[in-house]
C-alpha cells in the first residue's frame, strides 16, 4: 500500500541509525520513494554513500548548500513528501521539535513542513525517562506528531529498558497506517489491555488471568481502520501491535494515570483485566515464611477506571466501551455493570475455565447497549476485534 508514496526520511545521530538502512530497503520493496536527510551526527554512524545508494536518490545534509537550495529549497523539500519520518528520533531532535528550533536542515524541515510527521525515538533509557524528554514527548503528541516505539530491551550502552528504536518492519507498519485512509482516520481511540500487577512484596503480586490478546487485537483492528490508538497495557503475555502509541503500566493506579494523560480521545475501550484490590500494606522486602506465622495482608479497593472515565463531566469520550468477564449470570451481571458504571457499551463474555476463553485464541461475546443484548457467535479474537472496531467506526461516524 506504499506504492508511489513519497517518504522524507530524517536520520538522526544515534547507533540505531544502522536500522534506517534496512528501513530504506523495506520501504523501497513496497514501492515507496525515499528521500533521505542525514544529520551531521547521523553521518557518524552511517555513511552518506550507503544511505544514498540504498535510497537510489539524492541525499540532503546541509541547510545552506547552494546547489541544493537552487534545485529544491528546504521549504519545498519539507512539503514534497507524503510523510516525514524521523528514525532514529534522538532526544536532541525531539527537543528541537518541541521547542521550534531550526538551526540545521533536519530541524528546519520539521518546522517548515505542512505534512504529518512520524518519529521513531531512540536513546538511552535514562534519557528517555528524563522529565525533559517526557515533557517534550507530551508537547509533540499535543502538536499531532505521531510516534512508533520505543521498544524495551538491551542497549548498545549496556543498559536495559525503554529507548530502543522500533524495528524497521514496525516502522513500516506505522508508516502504512499514517498514510492509509479509513473510517477512523483522524480519530483518537484509547485502548487498555492486559492484567495489572498489584504488589504484595518485591517478588509477589495479585493479578488476573489475562493474556492481553483481545485488547491487542482490538487495538490492531482500530489501527487498520485508520485510528490513532493509545495502547495502555499491563504486563501482558502477547506483544503490543505495531502502529500504536504504547504506554506500559504495572498497577491499576498507574493505568488510571496513563488513561487520564491520554485525553482527549474520541472513544475509549477498556479491555484490561484490572485487579479490583491492592495490598495497602505491601512489603518493601520479600516476606519470609518463618515461625512468625502467616502474613497479614490488608486489602484496599483499586480505582474504578471504567466508572471514572464514563462519569467524567469534562472531556468524556463520545463512546466508552467496557468489558465484563463473568463466570455466571453473564448477561444480567454485565447489564447491571453497564448501568452502574455509566458506560455506553459493555462487551460481556463467559470466562469460566471450561470455556477456554481466558488466555485462549477464541471468544464468545455479547455486546450490550441501550439497544439491548447482541450475542455474537464464538469466533477468533481477531474476528471479534474486527467486528467491534467496525461498529465503533459506525458509531463515531454518526
Amino acid at each position: 500500500m506504499l506504492t508511489n508514496k513519497h517518504i522524507l526520511l530524517i536520520i538522526g545521530g544515534g547507533i540505531a541509525a544502522f536500522k534506517s538502512l534496512d528501513l530504506i530497503r523495506r520501504l523501497r520493496e513496497r514501492g515507496a520513494k525515499v528521500t533521505p536527510v542525514l544529520t551531521k551526527a547521523g553521518s557518524e554512524f552511517v555513511t552518506p554513500l550507503s544511505v544514498s545508494a540504498l535510497a537510489a536518490n539524492k541525499l540532503y545534509t546541509d541547510l545552506f548548500d547552494l546547489n541544493d537550495e537552487a534545485e529544491m529549497g528546504h521549504i519545498e523539500l519539507s512539503r514534497a513528501a507524503d510523510l516525514i519520518v524521523v528514525a532514529p528520533g534522538t532526544a536532541d531532535l525531539m527537543a528541537k521539535m518541541a521547542s521550534g528550533l531550526a538551526n540545521d536542515l533536519a530541524s528546519t524541515l520539521l518546522l517548515a513542513t505542512d505534512k504529518r510527521v512520524l518519529v521513531a525515538p531512540s536513546m538511552n533509557v535514562r534519557m528517555w525517562e528524563h522529565p525533559a524528554t517526557q515533557r517534550n514527548l507530551k508537547t509533540l503528541k499535543g502538536d499531532g506528531i505521531l510516534f512508533v516505539g520505543p521498544g524495551e530491551g538491551d542497549m548498545a550502552c549496556g543498559e536495559y529498558g525503554p529507548g530502543r528504536m522500533a524495528e524497521p518492519l514496525d516502522i513500516v507498519a506505522a508508516i502504512d497506517t499514517a498514510l492509509s485512509d479509513g473510517p477512523l482516520k483522524g480519530k483518537h481511540v484509547l485502548v487498555t489491555s492486559g492484567p495489572t500487577h498489584e504488589p504484595i512484596d518485591p517478588v509477589r503480586y495479585i493479578a488476573n488471568r489475562s493474556s492481553g490478546a483481545q485488547g491487542t487485537a482490538i487495538a490492531q483492528a482500530l489501527v487498520t481502520l485508520g485510528a490513532d490508538v493509545t495502547f495502555v497495557t499491563g504486563p501482558a503475555d502477547v506483544p503490543p501491535p505495531a502502529g500504536v502509541n504504547v504506554v506500559p503500566v504495572e498497577t491499576a493506579a498507574e493505568m488510571l494515570e496513563a488513561v487520564r494523560n491520554a485525553k482527549p480521545a474520541d472513544a475509549a475501550i477498556f479491555a484490561a483485566a484490572v485487579a479490583d484490590w491492592h495490598v495497602s500494606n505491601a512489603s518493601d522486602a520479600k516476606i519470609k515464611k518463618d515461625a512468625s506465622g502467616l502474613p497479614e495482608l490488608t486489602f484496599a479497593e483499586n480505582p474504578d477506571i471504567l466508572a471514572t472515565v464514563s462519569q467524567m463531566m469534562d472531556g468524556r469520550p463520545a463512546l466508552v466501551v467496557g468489558f465484563a468477564a463473568e463466570t455466571n449470570d453473564v448477561i444480567a451481571n454485565a447489564t447491571a455493570k453497564r448501568l452502574r458504571k455509566g458506560c455506553d457499551w459493555i462487551v460481556a463474555n463467559d470466562v469460566s475455565p471450561e470455556t477456554g476463553i481466558m488466555g485462549g485464541t477464541e471468544n464468545a461475546v455479547t455486546l450490550i447497549s441501550d439497544a439491548g443484548a447482541d450475542a455474537w457467535p464464538r469466533m477468533g479474537k481477531d474476528e471479534v476485534a474486527t467486528k467491534l472496531a467496525t461498529k465503533i467506526a459506525l458509531e463515531l461516524a454518526g
